[in-house]
């Protein structure tokens, strides 16, 4: 707007004048001449100076040229202020936008916040749509929407292949090129990504845009980037954190958020988490390779997604257990192990899986997600512990079960660092001459006056760790009274220490058992130490190894339990142990049916082919005692002959049923 003001007219109006025009907000663009004189020219400048001026008529008759350019420029300034402004608009609302981005932490809620705020800045009515681009399986880049309004609304989570062709052009010419497109009716921003993500923008246009808008939808474009970016990356770390990464299925984590969720609703229909444990996975892993393993992981997990039910979550909570939440109607073991009675198609071989299935019903269950996920994994241990290919559903009583195991376990501890535990000694007799000939240490534990079974607290010890410990304590009490037997002139005397699995399994246990024999100068030919069959046929040549390094110590070992398990004879043979030890289920055997003592009978034969002593545990009656020595056996141990004795206790005993070496 241009007004000219001619000062032919008093100057007082003049000036009421361009105070109306510059106080109100009807007229922010409008352009000031003032027609004078030559001779008023300076008083006009002084009197109007605040009133921003653009330009001053001069004369009572004016030139057309003179005229025409200043009302030229006029029009230009009135222009460019325009722009100006709304430039100044168009920065203030990016501003504003770049603000609310930086408080999103969702790709979705960016998305519609981008297609408002575009809609917006351009004047234009909310009517467009936001697509990413997704990598699929084959490699192939597709753009799927993830926010729509107005008539593209039905077009919200669709592929980009199924749009108009238009549409489609536009979008991949802008992906192609990496920048806007602009056509007849629409235009396509391109949002650059991480890399392996971008957005494209599509707003439908109800007019060409001008060289403003254009300017601002490239600053638009820059800041929203740097939004897209950082959605990106918050979106990647949540991932991350939340979400498996070889089969995008929730991961723990992000399960035990789910099942808070669920059990904070008001009760609604019953449900189940189930977890799935694939059996012997590791071995197929590690025969046929990790990439197998995984795809194997993927076929399992997808076939757990499209077969039991689209309501149901299905999530990986570890590296080979998948968790199933849902309706106890469709979470159920006939249901999870029907999925596994296909072999699964991986790389042109057919694999045969079973699984083993732990369920807890959420309805039976007052505390939170964690506890849920916890009790469902006890009852997954239970059933893998009864039975592979099987299932278990929690019960209280499992729970309880745990709970006094772990009070079990951190009061065997204290009672370890208190000093509460001892060890008590069993003799070992020479069945022909009755008169001691070693002792078998053996771990006692009394707690407030309650004698706790070994068979209770050494597998908690197992569990927890610490029986590495422990069973260095054992061996070396066991050590120190061959010492003490050794003054009292037993130079002979053997002490049989039984070796966990763990113990044997630890690196370290060749070491220990070299410093526990130098510290306590213990002589190595007394003492023996005592590994279970089945220890003894796990990894035979490994065994064989760790048994030679052993018995060069002059330490003898002997296999416990000896028939309860399945000895291959060809590995027995190769192994360096000295003697062999009648479990006390054939001992008992002997007298109670016709063919009792064949098994007995059986490994005392053994030991005589393949030159090893034999020893029976468990002798309680002069008729066990007689048939055992009847078919050759040379050792016996058991309550015929003595109780556990303290070392005092040994002392007194031994005084009766063992001569001292002479001197």
């Amino acid at each position: 707007m241009i007004i000219v003001d001619d000062l032919a007219l008093p100057l007082a109006d003049t000036v009421t004048l361009l105070q109306t025009i510059r106080s109100s907000s009807r007229f922010p663009d409008v352009s000031v001449l003032v027609r004078t004189s030559a001779d008023n020219l300076d008083v006009a400048r002084e009197a109007l100076a605040a009133f921003a001026v653009f330009g001053y008529l001069i004369g009572s008759t004016l030139e057309r040229a003179a005229c025409t350019e200043l009302f030229q420029n006029a029009v230009l300034v009135h222009e460019q202020a325009a722009d100006l402004r709304a430039t100044d608009r168009g920065l203030e609302k990016i501003l504003q936008t770049s603000n609310k981005f930086a408080e999103l932490t969702k790709i979705e809620d960016f998305a519609d916040a981008v297609l408002h705020d575009l809609s917006d800045l351009l004047g234009l009515p909310n009517d467009g749509l936001i697509c990413i681009s997704e990598v699929l399986n084959n490699g192939q880049t597709e753009l799927f929407a993830i926010s729509a309004a107005g008539r593209c609304t039905t077009l919200l989570n669709q592929p980009a292949s199924g749009f108009d062709e238009v549409m489609q052009h536009v979008m991949l010419q802008a992906m192609h090129d990496k920048r806007t497109v602009h056509a007849n009716n629409m235009t396509a921003l391109y949002f650059p990504g991480d890399g392996t993500r971008c957005l494209i923008a599509v707003i439908c246009n109800t007019h060409v845009l001008n060289h403003i808008e254009q300017r601002l939808l490239h600053v638009f474009g820059s800041t929203a980037s740097i939004g897209l970016t950082n959605i990106l990356l918050v979106t990647r770390l949540h991932n991350y954190a939340y979400y498996d990464t070889l089969t995008k299925l929730p991961n723990r984590e992000r399960l035990r958020e789910i099942l808070d969720e669920t059990l904070q609703k008001p009760v609604g229909l019953p449900t189940t988490l189930a977890l799935i444990d694939i059996d012997h996975f590791a071995e197929t892993n590690d025969t046929l390779g990790h990439k197998f393993g995984d795809q194997l992981l993927l076929a399992v997990a997808t076939r757990l997604q499209s077969r039991l039910g689209h309501h149901l979550i299905v999530a990986r909570v570890s590296g080979d257990t998948f968790a199933v939440l849902g309706d106890d109607n469709q979470v159920t073991p006939e249901a999870i192990f029907a999925q596994f009675e296909r072999p699964f198609s991986i790389a042109a071989q057919q694999v045969q899986l079973s699984a083993t299935v732990g369920l807890m019903r959420l309805a039976e269950h007052n505390g939170r997600g964690a506890e849920a996920l916890k009790n469902a994994q006890i009852a997954l241990k239970r059933a893998k512990l009864q039975q592979r290919a099987g299932h278990l559903y929690f019960s209280r009583s499992m729970g309880i079960d745990i709970s006094e195991r772990v009070n079990m376990m951190h009061a065997l501890r204290e009672a370890f660092e208190e000093r509460q535990l001892y060890v008590v000694y069993q003799p070992q007799i020479d069945m022909l001459t009755r008169t001691a000939v070693g002792a078998e240490a053996l771990l006692r534990w009394c707690n407030e006056g309650v004698m706790i079974s070994p068979a209770r607290f050494i597998p908690i010890a197992e569990y927890s760790g610490l029986i590495i410990e422990l069973g260095e304590w054992v061996l070396r009490q066991a050590c120190l009274e061959t010492v003490r037997l050794k003054r009292r002139g037993f130079d002979h005397f053997m002490i049989s220490i039984n070796v966990s699995q763990v113990q044997f399994r630890h690196p370290q246990f060749l070491s220990m058992l070299k410093r526990t024999l130098s510290d306590t100068e213990a002589s190595p030919h007394c003492i023996e130490l005592e590994i279970t069959e089945s220890m003894a046929m796990e990894d035979p040549d490994a065994l064989t190894a760790l048994l030679n390094q052993i018995t060069a110590t002059g330490v003898s070992i002997a296999i416990d339990d000896f028939g309860t398990g399945f000895s291959s004879m060809s590995h027995l043979q190769k192994l360096n142990v000295d003697r062999l030890k009648i479990d006390r289920a054939f001992v008992t055997e002997i007298t109670e049916s016709a063919r009792g003592s064949s098994i007995a009978e059986a490994i005392i034969q053994l030991g005589r082919n393949l030159d090893l002593d034999v020893i029976a545990e468990g002798v309680e009656n002069e008729r066990q005692a007689t048939i055992l020595s009847e078919l050759g056996c040379a050792y016996g141990q058991g309550y015929l002959y003595a109780m556990p004795l303290t070392s005092d206790e040994l002392d007194e005993w031994l005084q009766q049923h063992a001569q001292p070496a002479p001197h």
